[in-house]
């Protein structure tokens, strides 16, 4: 497939009727067709239909879910588009990084590119679902972008597209639907043997997630942890506490 139909953009909670129309004329400028909607405002509003002008097909066939995680699920790939920085948000890539590392995979993995709400962006655990993160550079003075207007930076830039790098042979890496389960047994498994506090887990899962998001994983390899977690959870048993306790 060419590299820009194997890329959906993902709005979340997204709070103006005329943005969602706004979307839908970008993406059919740039070429791309597959829009998802997590909980968004009313979709067949007159704005919407306005400023979509001539992509009211795209605007009719976008896909509605109740949860980012859904709306992710068949992509190998998945961008949190975000303009702060923080302790959960590094590692933040530019628009053309993001081309030029997933032209570099599998021909037949597909990308989500995720954009927050227009007051307040993504939170902490949506960004966390996402592999990679990535913002749009603009003046220190003013760095608030429409959401349109970063959807169609984000999408001219596929447009473009990069040549594959080649650095090594691609790998047929493990979407969200087998790594989400992943990390709720890691959870489970880490929380049995006391590793997680319970009153707080999130804080070092998500540190876990940042770590395997790099390692970019196989299905055989997500295979082989819920197997080590599987033994941990056979071995604990009879766990009478965390050390030291």
């Amino acid at each position: 497939m060419d590299l820009k139909q194997r890329v959906s953009v993902v709005l979340v909670g997204t709070q103006s009727p005329g943005n969602i129309g706004m979307v839908c004329r970008a993406m059919k400028n740039m070429g791309l067709s597959d829009l998802r909607l997590v909980n968004p405002c009313q979709v067949d509003h007159l704005d919407a239909v306005k400023f979509a002008v001539s992509a009211r097909n795209l605007l009719d066939s976008a896909r509605i879910f109740t949860s980012l995680e859904d709306a992710i699920a068949d992509c190998e790939f998945s961008v949190a588009t975000t303009r702060r920085h923080g302790k959960y948000r590094n590692e933040i890539s530019t628009p053309a990084e993001i081309v030029e590392r997933f032209s570099a995979c599998a021909p037949a993995s597909r990308m989500a590119l995720v954009f927050g709400r227009e007051d307040s962006g993504l939170t902490t655990d949506e960004v966390a679902l996402c592999r990679w993160q990535a913002t749009i550079e603009t003046a220190d003075e003013f760095g608030s972008l429409n959401l349109s207007q970063a959807v169609l930076i984000f999408c001219y830039e596929f447009l473009k597209g990069v040549a594959p790098a080649p650095v090594k042979q691609a790998r047929d890496i493990a979407g969200s639907a087998s790594l989400e389960p992943l990390y709720q047994h890691m959870e489970r498994s880490f929380l049995r043997i006391g590793y997680l506090n319970p009153q707080n887990p999130d804080h070092m899962m998500r540190t876990l997630r940042r770590i395997f998001s790099r390692a970019e994983l196989d299905e055989r390899e997500v295979s082989s942890l819920r197997g080590l977690l599987s033994q941990i959870d056979w071995a604990c048993s009879e766990f009478k506490g965390k050390k030291g306790e």
